[in-house]
């Protein structure tokens, strides 16, 4: 470095260091650092001092082989360190990771040298003899756990023809071996929890070397295995799973291929833990390749669901948006593309719809038979509510090209149909292509709050969809909700959405008279009392305002601008107005009298009668007759 070397110099001249070492030195630097850059995760210093001591073919473990850390550590240089707080081996520095990936020269077959060390590890007799069930790693041999967890990957790696007798030696008799047992927990997880729910199973019970060798995807081992002796491909382990189930959840094609082949296998045992086949598990893992091999079965069934929550493998591969393995199950006709979970009552189209897969849903609308309009059982809504809900124009678009597609299905929470869905949503492009069907119902009241979609696009001052609604001739644009009476346009006003009042008002069939059913008050009246000058001007645009309306305190507009202060409203009010024609839909509020007041009477605020000055009505004091 202090030469103007660089980090490779400096690397390359240590390595040529280590080699020149005299005695064993050199080989253990050289396979000390092998090791741990090649490692599938770090090493403890007894790990690596394990894996150093072990002799390839000897039987048994030589503990005087072992060497110490210490001895490592001085053989290698400094190009290897331990961290005090874990014990864990490491390189000097991450640039000689670099260094020693990029010239794989260094080390002949070294993903095959450790598979070896590994199985010949795991094929000591002192391990042979150790329990299946052991619940701690034998702190004798701290290599076990890594050699049970990591042969199969080094193997797949690289391969050579030594290793090969090595592996079929530990899977004769694998279920009774401690890595059976090791390999599973370390699938199934860490902790205490999944430990106890491990050995309420029994352990590795029945997790053959069959079932170890299609776990780790090793087809070379798996049909050499078949052929040294006679399996039961359909046994089972205490998972009830059999070997395709392993290749079928992990993804081995080629083992899934090997396995196939033999005509007594059953493809659809169920698994005990859920009831899931390994049609169903390659399908939830989206192990594309495994599904084909498994549909060109000809007993192979396709529909079968878990026993948990009635899950098929269609429901599965659309839940998670496998395009690929959703051609391939509706390829198969008897492929049933309708069948619901039993949780939630959810179909394979419904969950599509949700999660935005344009391309699942138009795989399943493409067959005839899928039924487009199934709700779910929790709200009762339908794949097009869900579409439009969630703004998916392509799904709404390709679900409302199937003529059986009922725009109209309200939900079963709120009754809310999927146009309301989408206008409170806000998403245009989807309202826009439900008002396109001529069987739309676009006054559909939900029976949450007896409400209209126009009402809500009022609400939601969504300008563009409410123009969308009013181009529609056979809208309302006067549906008042249930609970207070307002109609969109006093919504509209109430909100200050001057686009949506104006957008109303231009319909020449939009009635801005009507009152609400609380307290009377006409559209004009709420925004003269709030003072809303523009929406105020807007609606004295129309010839038809009657600005004279009282509500039910017997108030008009001018009256409540002036009780509230509106200076700038009471000037527009006070204005002379052309004559006004016959006021509409004015009827006085349920908890009115019907019975008719004299000219002149007005309620007062506890809606009693009064009867105003005599220059102010025209009811007058009879006067009194005089005496003769």
């Amino acid at each position: 470095m202090t030469k103007g070397n660089n980090l490779g110099d400096v690397y390359g001249t240590t390595l040529e260091r280590i080699k020149a070492q005299k005695g064993s030195k050199s080989k253990l630097g050289m396979d000390a650092l092998m090791w741990i850059s090649n490692s599938e995760r770090p090493l403890e210093a007894s790990e690596l001092c394990h894996a150093l001591g072990v002799k390839i073919g000897s039987t048994d473990l030589d503990l005087e082989n072992i060497p110490t850390i210490r001895t490592l550590i001085g053989c290698s240089l400094g190009l290897i360190t331990v961290e005090a707080s874990s014990s864990v081996v490491r390189l000097v520095h991450f640039t000689l990771q670099e260094y020693l990936s990029n010239n794989p020269r260094l080390f002949e077959s070294p993903q095959s040298m450790m598979a070896e060390v590994c199985l010949t590890y795991l094929n000591f007799q002192y391990i042979r003899k150790l329990s299946p069930t052991l619940r701690f790693d034998p702190p004798a041999v701290p290599l076990v756990e890594y050699a049970s967890c990591y042969w199969g990957k080094h193997i797949k790696r690289e391969k050579t023809e030594r290793v090969s007798p090595l592996a079929l030696k530990l899977l004769i008799g694998f279920e009774q071996h401690i890595s059976s047992q090791l390999l599973l927990l370390h699938y199934c997880g860490s902790g205490p929890w999944w430990e106890w729910r491990f050995y309420e199973r029994h352990g590795p019970n029945g997790f053959t070397g069959l079932h170890g060798a299609a776990f780790l995807g090793i087809a070379e081992i798996v049909a050499a295995l078949l052929g040294i002796k006679e399996w039961d491909i359909n046994a089972t382990d205490n998972r009830g799973r059999i070997a395709l189930a392993w290749t079928a959840v992990r993804g081995h094609e080629e083992v899934a291929r090997i396995l196939l082949q033999r005509r007594d296998l059953n493809p659809n045992t169920p698994d005990t833990e859920y009831g899931q086949t390994p049609l169903l598990r390659a399908a939830e893992r989206g192990h594309k390749g495994v599904v084909k091999l498994l549909l060109e079965r000809e007993d192979l069934r396709p529909n079968t669901p878990d026993t948990e929550y009635g899950r098929t493998p269609l429901w599965w591969a659309s839940v998670r948006g496998y395009e690929g393995i959703v051609r391939l199950l509706l390829e198969r006709e008897d492929a049933d593309p309708n069948t619901p979970d039993t949780e939630y009552g959810r179909t394979p189209l419904w969950w599509a719809a949700v999660r935005g897969y344009d391309g699942i849903v138009r795989l399943l609308l493409e067959r005839e038979d899928t039924n487009p309009n199934t709700p779910d059982t929790e709200y009762g809504r339908t794949p097009l509510w869900w579409a439009a809900e969630c703004g998916h124009s392509g799904i709404v678009r390709l679900l409302l090209e199937r003529e059986d597609t009922n725009p109209n299905i309200p939900d079963a929470k709120y009754g809310q149909t999927p146009l309301p869905a989408a206008v409170m949503g806000e998403h245009e492009g989807a309202v826009g292509l439900l008002l396109q069907r001529n069987d739309l119902d676009p006054n559909i009241l939900d029976t949450g709050h007896g409400r209209t979609p126009l009402w809500w696009a009022a609400e939601c001052g969504c300008d563009e969809i409410v123009r969308l609604l009013l181009e529609r001739e056979d809208t309302n644009p006067n549906t008042p909700d249930a609970g207070y009476g307002r109609t969109p346009l006093r919504r509209a006003g109430e909100r200050v959405y001057d686009g949506i009042v104006r957008l109303l008002l231009e319909r020449e069939d939009t009635n801005p008279n009507i009152p609400d059913t609380i307290y009377g008050q006409t559209p004009l009246m709420w925004a003269a009392m709030c003072g809303h000058e523009g929406i105020v001007k807007l609606l004295f645009e129309r010839k038809d305002l009657n600005p004279k309306i009282p509500d039910l305190r017997g108030k008009t507009a001018l009256e409540l601008a002036m009780s509230w202060g509106r200076t700038g409203v009471v000037q527009l009010l006070s204005k002379p107005k052309p004559s006004l024609p016959t006021p509409v839909n004015t009827k006085p509020a349920k908890n009115m009298s019907q019975k008719t007041l004299p000219q002149g009477t007005v309620l007062n605020s506890n809606n009693k009668r009064t009867i105003p000055p005599n220059n102010e009505g025209t009811l007058q004091k009879k006067p009194k007759a005089s005496l003769t």
